[in-house]
């Protein structure tokens, strides 16, 4: 199953990677492969087990025709992974400047590395 996992690390916090369920591994774990991290030998894709709490299914696209405006909140794919952002200012030739609040870090973007930022609650996708 393909899915999106959370990582609880410093550095990290707040991005989403993409990884496909291996298998279960004891109660409310499960045995993940990343699709973008490989571990540190760089042999092969990381695995490790996470909590079913910091899983979720990969969110359905959503295509934008007219671009991103000022506030909206976007994921920025970014260092392997998809990271909470905000437009902070509209650029020319489909670049956006994304803010992360978390980081105190803003970032320029094209509009191919954005998505529209959405939640999993309730077994539900929100768009906020």
């Amino acid at each position: 199953m393909q899915v999106e996992v959370l990582i609880d690390e410093d550095g990290l916090k707040g991005a989403w990677f993409a990884a496909t369920i291996i298998e279960p591994s004891g109660e409310d774990k499960y045995l993940i492969e990343y699709k973008t991290l490989r571990n540190d030998d760089d042999t092969e894709f990381l695995r490790e087990v996470i909590a079913a709490c910091n899983i979720r299914p990969c969110p359905p696209e959503i295509i934008v025709v007219d671009g991103f405006k000022v506030w909206d909140a976007v994921d920025a794919y970014y260092n392997e992974g998809w990271w909470v952002g905000v437009i902070a200012k509209v650029l020319i030739n489909s670049n956006y400047e994304v803010s992360f609040i978390e980081y105190d870090e803003k970032t320029t973007f094209n509009l191919a590395d954005l998505r529209p930022h959405q939640e999993w609650l309730n077994g539900k996708w929100v768009v906020p």
